[in-house]
């Protein structure tokens, strides 16, 4: 069972929620989105310290599925709601000669060494800016898109074992493969 979703998720003051039903319709600063939680966890708006408002998640039925859907569900909502108020960002590096990026209009044009060019359509609700060419950013307000585009652009050239040519996460740590030897 989920100890997580016991605790409320608090509400911060720049964001206002709406529960209908088993659907959330949370705003923030940085935009708009909604969010459904599963038909066994009953989701409520109360009052909790100091006057501020949090989120409840309670099981309707405790059985099993309720169970696995419990702390899943508090988590969207938690991401959710940092996600309007903050947003989130991935950070792509390209590595190796000749392979660069740049964003023209609603297009991330990517030269990977291939005979083509690759050009990505950047999704609504995306932002991507490219520094220096070899630096690609990903931001939006919903962490599950933001992932999703980061991982697709990062698909079309992942990093190779032997020299570590490709697109990569920052940070990533590839582990590198010895060559052929002599």
């Amino acid at each position: 069972m989920s100890k997580i979703a016991r605790n409320p998720i608090p509400v911060p003051k720049d964001v206002n929620v709406e529960v209908k039903g088993q659907t959330l319709k949370i705003k923030g600063p940085k935009g708009e989105l909604s969010v459904a939680a599963h038909d066994d966890i009953a989701v409520s708006l109360e009052a909790g310290e100091g006057g501020a408002k949090v989120i409840k998640l309670a099981m309707k039925n405790p059985g099993r599925e309720a169970k696995i859907k419990w702390g899943t569900s508090w988590s969207l909502i938690r991401n959710t709601i940092k996600g309007v108020q903050n947003g989130y960002s991935k950070n792509l590096e390209i590595q190796g000669v000749g392979l660069r990026a740049n964003v023209q209009g609603k297009t991330l044009n990517m030269q990977m060494g291939f005979s083509h060019d690759i050009n990505y359509p950047i999704p609504q609700g995306i932002t991507i800016t490219v520094d220096k060419q070899t630096k690609i950013v990903v931001s939006g307000i919903d962490k599950q898109r933001v992932g999703q585009v980061a991982a697709e652009i990062r698909g079309f050239k992942p990093p190779e074992p032997y020299k570590g040519k490709g697109i990569r996460y920052e940070g990533e740590f590839i582990l590198r493969k010895e060559g052929k030897k002599k």
